[in-house]
């Protein structure tokens, strides 16, 4: 097979979701190809590299995308729900918007969380506890904590009633499947619509009660928050409410799960981390975000023509940035199919990607991990995975267990 035919058959395996099966060494394949992936015929590049993916998360002239789409779709609840994200703008728009975020999410704000998640953390370990005495011995870390820890964390901080819970759990996973779905049915989408229609009635209200009757939580703080350009309207509160929630729970679910199932795997490490987790975690946390990935890609669009890894693109070019690959780039981190919780340059992930979009809330992120392994492994350090099926939630954007089996006797 040529090499031009075979960067064909990666891409287009990639965009059909082949790369799910086994992130790694499918991205592995690709960046050995090359790490700017491009095929003129179908108008996307698929990039791998470290160098490369950081380039064009910091251009100037590479973009996000527009909520856009067939007419049905833009006339739908959910496209009205995400245009409003900052995810979705850039320049003066995107530095609106987030300032006005950014203003509410301050480290004094993190802070004053710690000891609510520290104390949360230790009620759900004593209910999973529970719960593995009544199943012999065994518990679904999903369910039971990597889901709980950061909705619970988010509804405290957004100032949301926790009665709500249960709620936004279901609604953050029809976020989720708007920002990365593979293989959505009909079925499923008519869900995510009825999901965005509730999200909107929700919040439709809430700018202006927070404004008239403020409470403790970023919610109150992005509705009083006013710069040059006016606060927030009620969409924009509503979205960007949704986006914080969404993000400040599925990614971090995804990385506890995913760093259990990890240290599992490599229980030398494991047992390292456990030797003094309150001095380790931090650098382990980074090393977990690198090797985990629980965000895996993003996508941006080229606004102009543009040299990336020695490959010309053009203007109007669809990218595919694989942060999981950038991740495991040889040219960066020493045997990167390894975890290394000691690794020197592990902070040096994109997993919360970087330039104007980097991840509001990732100071937030690597607090509940660093707390929940901490707690955790004080608690339970000889856990074990039985031997089961392991199922991932199929996203191109964020990589989830389904559920993880422990054994915590």
């Amino acid at each position: 097979m040529t090499a031009a035919a075979d960067a064909a058959t990666l891409l287009q395996g990639y965009w059909q979701g082949a790369h799910l099966e086994d992130p790694p060494a499918y991205l592995d394949r690709v960046r050995a190809v090359s790490p700017v992936l491009y095929d003129p015929g179908p108008g996307f590049a698929l990039l791998t590299g470290h160098a490369e993916v950081n380039a064009a998360l910091k251009s100037p002239h590479v973009r996000t995308g527009k909520v856009g789409g067939d007419p049905a779709f833009m006339q739908s609840e959910a496209a009205r729900l995400m245009a409003p994200m900052m995810l979705f703008h850039d320049g003066t728009s995107h530095t609106r918007l987030r300032s006005l975020a950014q203003r509410a999410f301050t480290p004094r704000v993190l802070e004053e969380s710690r000891e609510f998640i520290t104390a949360l953390t230790d009620r759900l370990l004593d209910e999973a506890a529970r719960q593995a005495r009544a199943d012999g011995g065994e518990v679904d870390a999903v369910s039971a904590l990597a889901v709980p820890l950061p909705v619970s964390v988010i509804v405290q901080m957004l100032g949301l009633s926790g009665a709500d819970a249960d709620r936004f759990k279901t609604w953050a996973g029809s976020v989720a499947d708007l920002l990365g779905g593979v293989n959505v049915t009909p079925e499923r989408w008519a869900q995510v619509e009825a999901d965005a229609t509730a999200m909107r009635r929700y919040f439709r209200t809430l700018a202006d009660d927070l404004r008239a009757h403020p409470r403790p939580g970023l919610l109150s703080a992005l509705a009083a928050a006013e710069d040059e350009g006016g606060r927030l309207s009620g969409e924009e509160l509503l979205a960007n409410a949704v986006l914080l929630l969404v993000a400040g729970h599925e990614t971090t679910s995804n990385l506890i799960s995913g760093s259990l199932h990890a240290l599992h795997e490599w229980p030398g490490e494991r047992a390292w981390l456990a030797e003094a987790p309150e001095a380790r975690a931090a650098n382990a946390v980074e090393e977990l975000l690198r090797f985990v990935s629980p965000v895996q890609s993003t996508g941006r669009f080229t606004t102009a023509p543009l040299t990336v890894g020695g490959v010309d693109l053009p203007a109007g070019l669809h990218l595919g940035l694989s942060l999981a690959g950038a991740n495991r780039d040889p040219r960066v981190f020493e045997d990167p199919q390894r975890l290394d919780l000691s690794r020197e340059n592990a902070r040096l992930h994109l997993s919360f990607a970087a330039g104007a979009h980097y991840c509001l809330g990732a100071s937030l992120a690597r607090m509940e991990a660093a707390i929940f392994l901490t707690c955790f492994l004080h608690r339970f350090p000889d856990y074990g995975v039985p031997q089961q099926h392991l199922a991932y939630l199929p996203n191109f954007t964020l990589r989830g267990l389904r559920t993880l089996r422990l054994n915590l006797a």
